[in-house]
């Protein structure tokens, strides 16, 4: 399906858009990757969903990208013996491995894990930093603390610790057999939640066995300290802002999301910018213009991708939330001043022969009556190499495989399409003139910017580049076997 824009757009499924008909039209309206969120819903639900995806997918010939996000490791207090209790601040309050039930002076933290990596002075937040607590002393099975910031604790709250990395795998056991599911399911990402260091990414990357691309969530202070790493493990990155803001001060968020995106940029790796961008729209037809200004800002910085969380999943609005980001997107790629700030932060990274090549294919389309830049790809390196370029023409991912078509679909600017294997490079063109036209890309008095490798079918031997026609009797006029 033929988008007028290059960013993606990434929507929740849940409760208010799990059938068919809603499905379908969430893509027709704008969504190009579907989101599974392995913290609700049985493997069944999430089953359903991916089959309506795929027969979705199916009926209106347009590739759709999944990606099942893993829940992590969630730490929560115990449960009290009144339900709740208010602390005020300045007054002591103690976590332990008691399981009794708590009071007013102390509850149970069932994760012995937390008291071996704090330390005093550390900070621990409370139903999403609502409550903040300082360590004063702490042992193997305890912790003292002040209360700094004071409200209502109540049963099973989460928990959060930014100051130190816990010696916790980013994979508990829920989570282990959640990749295994959808893993066998088909899904094409995996997004993995409380990455702390790239170790993390090697053991899903393992389990995963190549079976979907790994999507690392930047949500802990220590992810943003170890980025350079764990941006080298992984395949995507997705910006989780609103763990981010609760472990960090608010007015580090922004400067943090333009480094992150713009890191991954260079890496030619895709990233998502996640969390509250509609917020109001979960119960509002019409989103706040600070909300519009937050999607924008994302464009602008060159974001492969924009998610909806609970607008989608939840909301009472889920088609008209995906339209608003469609609609922003489609207006500021649109603007002048984009292609300004685009340009400005290209990275002029790699010195491999297909660095050069995309590069090339980007400058000549820039500066000629190019409509289209048609990269064959194998793997996908060739069309994200493409995608940092950000290129002012539309890029055509051409692939026989569907795995790596589907995986592009989170991709900035890539339009995928799943081609018969080519052998010799005449049909390599063929089949990009074909694409172009039939995908409304192009006439057939315009040209294309062709890039593939020879000997083809083999990932990583990107090195021809070729103007070519899209009138297919000038290609075989012309064009060598």
């Amino acid at each position: 399906m033929k988008r007028t824009r290059n960013v993606k757009i990434v929507a929740t499924l849940g409760p208010a858009s799990e059938t068919y008909e809603t499905i379908r039209a969430l893509h027709e309206a704008g969504a190009d990757v579907f989101r599974l969120n392995m913290s609700h819903g049985s493997h069944e639900e999430i089953a359903s969903k991916h089959k309506i995806i795929r027969q979705v997918e199916a009926d209106l010939d347009s590739t759709i990208a999944i990606l099942a996000d893993l829940q992590g490791p969630k730490l929560r207090v115990g449960v009290f013996a009144n339900g709740s209790e208010e602390l005020e601040e300045g007054a002591k309050f103690r976590l332990d491995l008691d399981p009794a039930e708590g009071n007013l002076d102390r509850v149970c933290l069932p994760h012995p894990e937390i008291f071996q990596a704090l330390e005093p002075e550390a900070s621990l937040l409370v139903n999403d930093g609502k409550i903040r607590l300082k360590v004063e002393d702490c042992g193997e099975d305890f912790a003292n603390c002040v209360v700094t910031t004071g409200g209502t604790i109540s049963n099973r709250k989460g928990v959060n610790v930014p100051d130190v990395i816990l010696p916790l795998a980013a994979l508990s056991e829920k989570d282990r057999a959640d990749l295994e599911f959808v893993c066998e399911l088909g899904v094409d990402w995996l997004a993995l939640s409380f990455v702390q260091r790239a170790k993390d990414v090697f053991e899903a990357r393992a389990l995963a066995d190549g079976r979907a691309a790994i999507l690392s969530k930047i949500e802990k202070p220590a992810a943003v300290d170890n980025f350079a790493e764990i941006l080298d493990a992984s395949d995507g990155i997705m910006v989780a802002r609103g763990d981010l803001g609760v472990e960090l001060p608010v007015s580090h968020v922004p400067p943090i999301q333009k480094r992150l995106v713009r890191k991954s940029r260079a890496a030619a790796k895709p990233v998502i910018v996640a969390t509250q961008m509609l917020e109001s729209m979960i119960e509002s037809p019409m989103p706040t213009r600070a909300e519009v200004s937050d999607v924008a800002t994302a464009i602008y910085e060159g974001t492969d991708a924009i998610m909806l969380s609970a607008e989608s999943a939840a909301g009472q609005y889920p088609i008209e939330a995906v339209q608003t980001m469609d609609k922003v997107a489609t207006e500021v790629e649109q603007d002048p001043t984009y292609r300004d700030i685009i340009a400005a932060s290209r990275s002029s990274k790699g010195d491999t022969i297909a660095d050069g090549i995309v590069a090339a294919a980007r400058e000549i389309a820039e500066k000629t009556e190019i409509k289209a830049i048609c990269c064959f790809t194998q793997s996908g390196t060739t069309a994200l190499l493409t995608a940092r370029e950000r290129p002012y023409v539309p890029i055509l991912a051409l692939t026989p495989l569907e795995k790596t078509a589907r995986r592009l679909c989170l991709s900035w600017g890539c339009n995928c399409v799943i081609t018969l294997k080519v052998d010799r490079f005449k049909g390599a063109v063929v089949s990009a003139a074909r694409a172009a036209r039939s995908g409304g890309f192009a006439s057939e008095t315009d040209q294309v910017v062709v890039t593939a490798g020879v000997p083809f079918n083999v990932p990583g031997t990107t090195n021809i580049l070729r103007i070519a026609p899209c009138d297919e009797r000038l290609i075989y006029n012309t064009d060598p076997e």
